[in-house]
C-alpha cells in the first residue's frame, strides 16, 4: 500500500539553501532504488520527459523506475544545483552502473524540475547520456544507498 506525501518540505519558492536540500533529497532517494518510495516525490499526475521515453502519473514512474533499476545494476547517482528560481530547480548529475553484461557506464545528464506549492515534483525533464567505462574509470565507490557526506561533489570530481 503506497501512503500519499501530501507535503513534501522544503517548498518553493525556493533559495540556495533549500534548493540545495531539494536535490540532495532526491539523490537520496533514487540512490535507495525504491520505486514506490521516489514516487512520492511526485505529484500523483506528474510529468516527465526521461531520455525518448513519455511518462505521466506516478504508476508510470514506479514502473519506469522498477525496469530502470532492474537492469542498471549497483546504480550510484551524484547530483549537483546548477540553478533555482522560484518553484524550479535545474540539476545536473553523474551516475555509474553495469548492465547484465558486466559493462559499465557513467551517465551523464541535466535535469529540469518543477513543483507544485505543497513541494512535489510536477515536471521532470531530463537529458541524458551514456558513456561506457572500463571498472577501473569507476569513481563512485561507496556501499549502495545514501552518499556519504565526505564523498566528493561532480565539481569535486571534475565531471
Amino acid at each position: 500500500m503506497v501512503i500519499e506525501a501530501q507535503v513534501r518540505p522544503p517548498l518553493p519558492p525556493f533559495n540556495a539553501e533549500t534548493a540545495a536540500q531539494k536535490v540532495r533529497m532526491a539523490e537520496d532517494g533514487w540512490n535507495g532504488r525504491n520505486p514506490e518510495k521516489v514516487a512520492l516525490a511526485y505529484t500523483p499526475n506528474s510529468v516527465w520527459r526521461n531520455r525518448s521515453a513519455f511518462l505521466k502519473g506516478r504508476p508510470a514512474i514506479i514502473e519506469f523506475l522498477t525496469e530502470k533499476w532492474a537492469t542498471e545494476l549497483e546504480y550510484r547517482l551524484i547530483k549537483e544545483l546548477w540553478a533555482y528560481e522560484q518553484n524550479r530547480i535545474a540539476v545536473r548529475f553523474a551516475y555509474e552502473w553495469h548492465n547484465l553484461s558486466g559493462q559499465w557506464f557513467r551517465s551523464y545528464g541535466n535535469e529540469n524540475w518543477e513543483f507544485d506549492e505543497n513541494g512535489l515534483m510536477a515536471r521532470r525533464v531530463a537529458s541524458i547520456n551514456d558513456l561506457a567505462i572500463d571498472e577501473s574509470d569507476r569513481l563512485f565507490y561507496w556501499p549502495l544507498g545514501r552518499r556519504p557526506d565526505d564523498h566528493s561533489c561532480l565539481s569535486d570530481l571534475d565531471l
